[in-house]
């Protein structure tokens, strides 16, 4: 159990003042408007989108330009880039800033996904410093007054750290914020995170905050996280799935309030039902695409619960809202909060497995030639970190 915080101020980042720090992490699939929006509603805190690709929104494709749009309810409006050419993502951000589409960018060099570490992207960008600066710097210049901020990983592995070298060239580079995911790349989600990393990031950052994102779970996490470390504020990414009213644990227990929500089955079903509602206008009322995406879902919302197999099954089959009421009016709606069994991680661990990298991508950690006609190609639509 995290012991009490001796004080709670509120979170600066750039312009923005937050009174509780905690940022919702950039997750694939899963913090678009509909979640962020229900998110919203359990508490405060930063929202940020899924990760956007910089090549998709500088061509404007349809769903790089869904994924920006925002709910007049939801400000500030944070928007989560990823890149590998600085141009590209410059380019990017001059039309977030030119448009008014955003009030805080955030730089995504966290992702362990293959796909985007083997072409040089995500986590496996900061090893190449140069490039890493130039990104930030061009960033931090497209943006103007949109405080820009970054979120990385410790390193690839164990043997190619790059936080720390990488947290101070973007402090100087004039982010407003550094977000530290403290596990390697090749660590991917197993195991646990290195909240001694957040602090020794935190040791040789004065000028900026300094967040911890890692293993939260609950709010009693995000304290000890921020007494261990003494980091400024936290990111939360997998310990919110299926359980939004997290975030009024998070906000409860940052403003030194005992309260936490144990919701019993029928508030759990209408959580769940609230954000199948809010997919339906995220995709203009189109109720089949929203249930397919909610579906998804299910596993998380009821981990612990009384839910039977056979429902289960019907919820991750659902093709309508009226189909969702049906099944969720089978449930026992007055069966209580059952205690441990819906706390603790979600989502899968994984295992470590060994960094997909570009040929020789370790040989140097400065950009050859050949591997900057490259970066275009590692510009894929996908996240993590």
């Amino acid at each position: 159990m995290a012991g009490p915080l001796l004080a709670q101020k509120p979170l600066n980042i750039g312009a923005l003042t937050l009174d509780v720090p905690v940022v919702l992490a950039p997750m694939a699939g899963i913090t678009n408007t509909a979640f962020r929006r229900l998110c919203r509603e359990y508490g405060a805190g930063l929202y940020v989108s899924e990760m956007i690709t910089s090549r998709a929104l500088v061509e404007r494709t349809p769903t790089s330009m869904r994924l920006i749009k925002h709910h007049e309810s939801e400000t500030p409006r944070s928007i989560q880039l990823y890149g590998v050419e600085p141009t590209t993502i410059s380019e990017a951000i001059r039309f977030l800033v030119g448009e008014d589409k955003a009030d805080h960018i955030d730089l995504n060099f966290g992702c362990p996904v293959p796909k985007v570490t083997r072409k040089g992207g995500g986590a496996a960008l900061p090893w190449k410093r140069s490039l890493f600066r130039d990104i930030v710097e061009s960033a931090v210049r497209a943006a103007g007054d949109i405080p820009v901020t970054i979120k990385m990983r410790k390193g690839i592995d164990d043997t190619h750290l790059t936080f720390l070298e990488a947290g101070k060239a973007a402090e100087g580079a004039g982010v407003a914020s550094i977000a530290l995911h403290a596990r390697t790349a090749s660590q991917f989600y197993s195991g646990h995170a290195d909240w001694d990393a957040i602090g020794e990031l935190k040791s040789q950052i004065s000028g900026v905050p300094v967040l911890g994102n890692g293993d939260i779970w609950s709010a009693e996490d995000a304290l000890a996280m921020v007494n261990q470390s003494e980091c400024d504020g936290v990111v939360v990414g997998r310990g919110c799935l299926g359980r939004p009213w997290l975030f009024g644990d998070l906000q409860a227990a940052f403003r030194g309030e005992g309260l936490r929500i144990q919701p019993g089955l029928g508030a759990v079903a209408e959580a769940f039902r609230r954000h199948a509602v809010l997919l339906v206008e995220f995709f203009d009322g189109d109720e089949d695409r929203a249930c397919r995406d909610i579906r998804k879902h299910v596993a998380w919302y009821f981990k612990g619960y009384p839910v039977g197999g056979h429902i289960r099954a019907q919820l991750a089959t659902v093709e309508s809202l009226q189909q969702i009421d049906d099944v969720l009016g089978e449930l026992d709606w007055s069966a209580p909060y059952p205690g441990e069994g819906v706390e603790g991680p979600r989502g899968r661990q994984g295992s470590p497995k060994r960094v997909a990298l570009p040929d020789k991508w370790l040989e140097s950690s400065e950009l050859s030639q050949g591997e900057r006609e490259n970066l275009r190609l590692a510009e894929v639509d996908s996240s993590g970190g």
